[in-house]
């Protein structure tokens, strides 16, 4: 039985962040941020051994969204998926001071 997938949202900030929230989408993104090219296994290893259908799902999707291309080397950040990285990089400041805060996170 297939999932059903949602209705996707008419905002584009609420469709980035139902792709982003996509199993496995943000982790790609993250091991890409260097910006050398990995290969489809070497990213499988950076992501902890990701499922090679799931992980072969969020490239497709992250290259028809113009965030990750294939070139010669492996997978890479576009010049948009870099700076899609780089805006996620305060988030990722912040969610490191809230998940060391006392309190419940």
């Amino acid at each position: 039985m297939q999932e059903e997938q949602p209705t996707p949202s008419r905002r584009p900030i609420m469709r980035l962040l139902e792709q982003l929230g996509r199993k496995g989408t943000l982790r790609i993104l993250w091991e890409l941020r260097d910006g050398l090219p990995q290969s489809f296994r070497a990213l499988r290893v950076s992501t902890d051994d990701m499922s090679p259908s799931v992980m072969n799902d969020r490239l497709k999707e992250l290259r028809a969204g113009g965030v990750v291309e294939l070139v010669d080397a492996g997978y890479v950040l576009t010049e948009s998926g870099g700076e899609l990285v780089k805006r996620l990089t305060p988030l990722n400041h912040w969610a490191n001071r809230w998940f060391e805060a006392p309190g419940p996170n």
